[in-house]
């Protein structure tokens, strides 16, 4: 597809700019923003203001929003009314970089290798959202953009489950108003096959802590005359997974809206490799729901999986205790029209009514997301696949992803502006582990989707 005229001016100041851009990110990716972490506040403030500093540069007025927790930092270039508004949504808060020893270089010693940035938030979401920005700097700085209206929101606590960005967004309302939010924090289909997002799985995450006696005991002297926490965590977990990866828990699957047969034809057509997929893991052998393909699960069913479990003796060598108490993390993933403060009940009630005598449970509700269906039809997405067409050199496919971004619930709710999900990072970029990647390419090709986004739009 051909660039139009006024695009290529943006195309030709990005360009002129990558070292610029890729020494700007690079900074950005050196402050560690790990919203999650107390003792990183500073570093996560430093990090807004870094921001709000980068969105001036790029020609828009911005400004940092205190809030009751982590900062948001706004930045807006009006045209007018009567045009067409579009609000661009990210974030820069990232992840814990646990376990250091696993990293190639530091987490925070951002580093090129081959075409790859590895750093940690190099994809989630610091690489993509900067990517955006420096494409509506090509824009507004080669004369561009006149005819839309550009808000930007970029906050620091979407990895801890955005509790402050609601209570933002109300306050906020009219400022925040817009027709259509353009958000890149998802991925391509694969390398090379770009990908707008239609669907999002939600998510319940918990914490249970089984309770028994009231100190740790000699399990010579005590075991099998009283309740084991950790046996007893064992067998709750278990049931609430049946056979073939079906989730156990009663009435999990009552409000499940089944995949549409034309959704299961699209995934037949992805190009997609079993064998790729599970070399890429890792793993001996691919596991899951009985009648769905790998696709389908890990995008468009739900799934009960635990993240973390801990109890008893863990150091080394033998210690023949009988711990007191035992946890465990674990997240539910959700597709639409199942609803998470329902599916937290329904797990509580089941693991409560399981739990064989002797212990205690007690709940801790960390966070959670609405899955998501987005409208694959209007403006804004014929806009998204004609950039994405020129960006990549070919037209994006459709797909649903089995991740959470729980913002884009909000911002229809709120706003009533539905998303376009433009991803640019890759399936294996790491995201949450080790070693965390975004190609250096794709991070120049957001630039020109977000060039070619806004001159399809005006």
């Amino acid at each position: 597809m051909t660039t139009p005229l006024r695009a290529r001016a943006a195309h030709a100041y990005i360009e002129s700019h990558r070292k610029e851009f890729l020494d700007e990110l690079f900074q950005l990716l050196s402050i560690p923003s790990v919203s999650s972490d107390s003792k990183e506040k500073g570093s996560v403030e430093s990090c807004a203001r870094f921001v709000r500093d980068r969105l001036a540069d790029a020609g828009l007025k911005a400004e940092v929003f205190p809030t009751g927790g982590h900062p948001v930092v706004y930045g807006e270039r009006l045209a007018g009314a009567g045009r067409p508004t579009i609000l661009v949504y990210g974030h820069y808060d990232v992840q814990p970089p646990e376990p250091l020893a696993l990293w190639r270089h530091g987490p925070f010693r951002p580093t090129l290798e081959g075409s790859d940035i590895i750093a940690r938030g190099a994809s989630d979401d610091k690489g993509q959202v900067y990517a955006l920005v420096c494409g509506l700097e090509a824009v507004f700085r080669t004369g561009g953009g006149k005819g839309v209206n550009v808000k930007v929101l970029i906050e620091g606590e979407e990895e801890v489950g955005s509790p402050s960005l609601v209570p933002f967004i109300r306050k906020e309302h009219a400022r925040l108003k817009a027709d259509h939010v353009v958000i890149a924090d998802t991925s391509q289909f694969a390398k090379g096959v770009p990908a707008i997002t239609y669907g999002l799985r939600g998510l319940v995450y918990l914490e249970v802590i089984v309770r028994g006696p009231k100190k740790d005991l000699h399990s010579g002297s005590y075991g099998g005359a009283v309740m084991n926490p950790a046996n007893a965590l064992a067998r709750i977990i278990a049931a609430c997974q049946g056979p073939f990866g079906k989730v156990a828990i009663p009435e999990f699957y009552d409000r499940v809206r089944p995949l549409e047969d034309w959704e299961r034809e699209e995934y037949l057509k992805l190009p997609f490799s079993e064998e790729g997929f599970r070399d890429e893991t890792g793993s001996p052998r691919l596991f899951g729901e009985e009648g769905y393909s790998t696709l389908e699960r890990k995008s468009g069913r739900p799934t009960f999986d635990v993240n973390g479990l801990v109890s008893g003796f863990t150091g080394e060598g033998a210690k023949t205790v009988l711990p007191s108490e035992a946890r465990a993390k674990f997240s539910m993933r959700l597709v639409a029209d199942q609803k998470p403060d329902e599916i937290a009940r329904l797990a509580k009630d089941y693991m409560r009514e399981i739990a064989p005598e002797g212990v205690t449970l007690e709940f801790i509700d960390h966070h959670g997301a609405e899955p998501v269906l987005v409208s694959r039809e209007g403006p804004a997405v014929k806009a998204a696949v004609a950039a994405m067409a020129r960006a990549f050199g070919r037209e994006p496919v459709f797909m649903r992803e089995g991740g959470s971004i729980p913002v884009v619930v909000d911002f229809k709710k709120e706003l009533g502006a539905e998303s376009v999900l433009i991803g640019l990072g890759l399936p294996d970029d790491n995201l949450h582990s080790p070693n965390e990647k975004f190609c250096v390419d794709d991070f120049y090709r957001g630039m020109a989707v977000m060039a070619e986004f806004l001159e399809e739009l005006e």
